[in-house]
């Protein structure tokens, strides 16, 4: 390693285990000052570095595509081998939901700094051991809620608090997509959730991050397949988010919002060039969005937060709790086929 660098482990070598290594990767030839040192795997074939994809699917290495060189990236099978690793005072955890409190715990713990995937668990009570072990560690703990990072976003979160459009009239979220295939963790609710939890998870969090907690929530239909109703006492009086795993094979993933502004409407659409465009007075303007990654701006932030170069998270531990903790009410809504007001702060 180059003298100020900072060395870095990722845990879990999946789909988003592989965007981190790349977002790691993409900030060390950018010069940001990090280096990825080791990972870890169950997979022995994603240990040699060489991998092979199928949709998000990563596979038997066939390909030849080469995500990390062997010969310089320590890779184990066991977590701890990265979580005790003195080379790596960050570490991404990127292994199944179940797995992510015990494993976040244990860096704390071992002094890392750690980037931990969403969601932190299914259930907000799970989550209230990492908060607390948060609370109280002397490293940082950040959750990947990568929308509050996303380009176009960050530009809408910006506006809404920044009030430059004037007060927001409706927002309106879309996240639908077909089940995932390429592995069963996803056909397992138990394990992820269903959508509600593993996919709407970033619209609730975006929208709380934008508006706060709302009074209460009403959703309608299924764990994969639910639209949300936001009521805010003092707030927005339209606020609504649809998720969904539940279309056809072969539906175009689609990720939108439409913000109706006092003076205008912003409307992003991934599956859209230009994504974002600014409407006002008969007129729609395009609005000119980074390049970069939102998981590589996410790691960059926790990276300069570690260097000091940031004052605060952008995204904590206590968010990823006070998310669940709204998941929690939509599920109870959706079994209740009734309004849940927001629990409590326990």
């Amino acid at each position: 390693m180059v003298s100020g660098e900072i060395g870095v482990g990722v845990i879990g070598l999946g789909f988003m285990g592989q965007t981190h290594v790349r977002a790691w990767q993409a900030l060390q030839k950018a010069g940001e000052g990090c280096r990825l040192i080791t990972v870890a795997d169950r997979d022995s074939q994603r240990l040699t570095g060489k991998l092979a994809t199928s949709g998000n699917l990563v596979t038997d290495g066939a390909s030849g595509e080469v995500l990390f060189d062997s010969r310089e990236v320590f890779a184990c099978s066991d977590p701890m081998g990265v979580i005790a690793d003195p080379r790596a005072p960050i570490v991404s955890i990127c292994t199944p939901t179940q797995t992510h409190v015990d494993l976040a715990i244990r860096a704390l713990e071992y002094g890392k700094h750690v980037l931990v995937e969403k969601p932190l668990a299914i259930y907000a009570k799970e989550v209230e051991r990492l908060r607390d072990a948060a609370r109280s560690a002397k490293t940082l703990c950040m959750p990947a809620l990568c929308m509050r990072f996303w380009p176009g976003w960050d530009w809408l979160h910006e506006r809404i608090r920044s009030g430059s459009h004037g007060r927001v009239r409706s927002a309106v979220f879309q996240r639908l997509g077909s089940q995932p295939t390429w592995s069963g963790f996803y056909s397992d609710p138990e394990r992820t959730g269903g959508a509600l939890i593993d996919l709407h998870i970033h619209d609730a969090d975006f929208i709380r991050w934008c508006f706060g907690d709302p009074a209460e929530v009403v959703s309608q239909g299924s764990l994969n397949h639910h639209t949300t109703f936001y009521r805010y006492s003092a707030g927005p009086e339209h606020v609504v988010a649809e998720g969904a795993w539940g279309h056809s094979p072969g539906f175009r993933f689609r990720m939108r919002y439409i913000v109706v502004f006092e003076r205008g409407t912003a409307d992003f659409d991934l599956s859209r060039t230009p994504q974002l465009l600014w409407i006002e007075n008969g007129a729609a303007q395009e609005v000119p969005l980074s390049t970069d990654s939102a998981y590589m701006l996410q790691a960059r932030h926790l990276l300069h937060a570690v260097q000091g170069r940031e004052a605060a998270l952008r995204a904590s531990v206590e968010d990823g709790w006070r998310v669940a903790r709204l998941l929690d009410a939509e599920r109870l809504s959706l079994e209740t086929r009734a309004a849940v007001c927001l629990a409590a702060e326990s």
